[in-house]
């Protein structure tokens, strides 16, 4: 995934095996200024989370990302324009994850990856951080839920948070 909004998703085996000095192959075609976030091995029962420097976030499920070849440009995953552009990625299964968010100031939150709102792919999300005026998420880490650990309660923020979200046909 990238920090302008784009992601794409391929099979592993298109990545050839290499010595540990070379130069490796190109997994996505990065636009104008933009970069690589994060990355993921996905599973079965897994969904995607992405958040953005704003503190926005949300869960799609692995389909939502189809097949391509590597190289390409991706699909759209998040529309940066209007939400601030994506922090990271994480791959996390709902039911056993926490999701440890770190903003720019220092603070500190953990959330309970199942909290979090399902979506469409390219949708804002819930607000999953309240950020100070001028600090923004810089990045997540995914740990393993622990029953009886505190962790912070994700609030919507009443608006529509497949707002955003287009056909397939749009989508790419």
């Amino acid at each position: 995934a990238t920090r302008k909004g784009m992601a794409i998703r391929f099979a592993e085996t298109d990545v050839r095996s290499m010595g540990r000095t070379a130069r490796g192959v190109k997994a996505i075609t990065l636009g104008r200024d933009d970069e690589v976030v994060g990355m993921a091995v996905l599973h079965a029962g897994q969904k995607v989370l992405t958040v953005s420097e704003t503190g926005y976030g949300r869960l799609s499920p692995i389909e939502n990302y189809r097949m391509q070849s590597r190289g390409g440009k991706g699909l759209k995953n998040y529309h940066t324009e209007k939400y601030g552009e994506v922090a990271t990625v994480l791959v996390v299964d709902p039911e056993n994850d926490d999701v440890i968010i770190i903003s720019s100031d220092g603070v500190i939150i953990r959330v309970c990856a199942g909290e979090i709102r399902e979506c469409a792919r390219p949708s804002k999300g819930v607000k999953v951080m309240r950020l100070a005026e001028d600090s923004r998420v810089v990045t997540l880490a995914r740990v393993p839920h622990e029953e009886g650990e505190a962790t912070e309660t994700i609030e919507d923020d009443g608006s529509d948070a497949d707002e955003g979200a287009e056909t397939e046909a749009e989508m790419e």
